[in-house]
């Protein structure tokens, strides 16, 4: 057959990894059969249709409050990215959000430098995060897990396979990536205090962090955050950008705490601003959802995943599979009528209406498996990227084959369970999934008659990355029940 082009080796081998499941054989056998007579050029992307069954979610997010700042995402000048302080005194009153903080709260933020190439604009751009202590008596904000990481040098996006082993947490590709596995962990980076002390009526910052452009073709760069917190106290935070300052010789600083303070009572929102997002109740097509800068509520989505009325979730029949929706999305349910967004408590007029993708928001989900068939059932769990659609046009979800080009998730998911022999197991999986793709199995289970598995699966959703995704619970045909 002489040697295969590259492409016809993806074709084949994704056309083998759907040799698990009978309903796909028979494409198999015709795209095999292709590959021999017809050259590389000749084969047509095509849309496969797979009826599995869409269940919305069960459970919600949890009540915790997140400070969301991520509007603008190019961020080009100094200014206030989202202050929660009270408008007054202040010299833009309408900057300020008046949301105090008080108990388990997160700060989470994305924020990209883009510098225009003259000597005058290549100064670093820096994100200060200000928290302020407005009660007469001291506060300890504790840190629980934090992670900040720039594109460059610490993350860069890099080309990787669909999914891969990441026991060891040192595949990324993104500062969205890396930040959102390190908090998965439970970790708090090195650099970051376990607490800060307050005094009352006093300020102190929690980050004060460059985005260096200089040296980078092209000139830019961007920083995720994620930080876990609780305060004894009611605290106001604000993050916001402002240019390194110059020493006597010409070289840079980090702005201080009293530089913060002044741009915090002076500076207005820092541009450009985004677009405006389309609005919810009157969406025509196509759909601007918009960057979020607001106060949004849920940190975690924690749920048993389980039949109507029961305590375990009965495994499909042979040869079929049901699905879970991630990260749905308003006109991106999947079908299920499940907007899963979280709500936003307070937000900046001309920024989204919803948190749509939930950044850095943990899916932690529990499946008790039961296998009430009567027959010997090989399970699959894994997560898929379907075509994104509202209302389904046909009962099932649409991939393609080979998948679009363009990235849709990036990031680590963390699955534990007990393997076919009983010993526990924890499996770390970095999966890069693009728009239409089907997915690896995270897990195979063989399942005797009766018996329970519980499966638990656990990821904070990426920045950088687009719902919806789903998560699927397969069971093989007996001819394809095997690795």
């Amino acid at each position: 057959m002489g040697k295969i082009s590259e492409g016809i080796i993806n074709f084949m081998s994704l056309r083998l990894n759907l040799s698990r499941n009978f309903v796909f054989l028979c494409r198999l056998i015709l795209g095999l059969l292709l590959t021999q007579v017809l050259p590389a050029a000749t084969l047509i992307p095509q849309e496969i249709f797979i009826p599995q069954q869409m269940r919305p979610l069960p459970g919600h997010l949890d009540r915790v409050p997140v400070f969301d700042s991520n509007n603008p995402e190019v961020v080009q000048t100094e200014g206030i990215l989202l202050s929660t302080f009270p408008g007054k005194g202040k010299r833009v009153p309408t900057a300020h959000l008046n949301f105090p903080f008080q108990g388990r709260f997160d700060f989470f933020s994305h924020h990209i430098a883009r510098a225009i190439e003259t000597p005058n604009n290549l100064r670093t751009l820096y994100l200060g995060a200000i928290v302020y202590n407005p009660s007469s008596q001291s506060v300890n904000l504790e840190v629980l897990q934090a992670a900040s990481y720039l594109s460059q040098p610490d993350a860069p996006f890099i080309q990787l396979a669909p999914i891969l082993d990441n026991q060891l947490g040192n595949i990324y590709t993104g500062p969205g990536d890396r930040t959102t596995d390190e908090v998965l962990r439970g970790r708090r980076q090195e650099g970051w205090p376990a607490q800060l002390f307050i005094p009352p009526k006093q300020s102190r910052m929690l980050m004060n962090q460059p985005i260096p452009v200089r040296s980078l073709t092209p000139l830019l760069n961007g920083r995720s955050t994620l930080v876990r917190l609780r305060s004894n106290g009611p605290v106001y935070l604000a993050e916001l950008a402002m240019f390194a300052k110059l020493n006597l010789d010409g070289s840079e600083r980090a702005p201080t705490l009293e530089e913060w303070q002044t741009l915090l009572t002076t500076g207005n929102l820092a541009r450009p601003r985004e677009v405006a997002p389309s609005p919810p109740d009157n969406l025509t097509g196509p759909e601007i959802y918009g960057r979020v800068a607001a106060v949004a509520q849920g940190s975690v989505w924690r749920t048993q995943v389980t039949d109507p009325g029961s305590l375990d979730l009965a495994i499909p029949q042979r040869n079929q599979a049901f699905s879970y929706g991630l990260s749905t999305i308003l006109v991106g349910r999947l079908g299920t009528g499940q907007d899963q967004s979280a709500k936003l408590l307070v937000r900046y007029p001309g920024t989204a209406y919803e948190a749509h993708g939930n950044y850095g928001v943990e899916y932690n989900l529990t499946l008790p498996l039961l296998n009430n068939t009567g027959m010997v059932q090989t399970v699959n769990v894994l997560v898929q990227t379907p075509i994104k659609e509202d209302k389904l046009s046909k009962l099932g979800l649409h991939f393609r084959q080979p998948p679009y080009p363009s990235v849709f998730f990036w990031g680590t998911v963390r699955i534990r369970y007990n393997d076919d022999n009983g010993f526990p197991k924890t499996k770390y999986w970095h999966l890069i999934q693009r728009r239409g793709q089907m997915g690896e199995p995270l897990a195979q289970l063989k399942m005797p008659p009766g018996t329970r598995r519980l499966v638990q699966v656990d990821f904070l959703y990426p920045p950088d990355s687009t719902p919806p995704q789903v998560l699927t619970v397969q069971t093989l045909a007996a001819s394809n029940a095997h690795r």
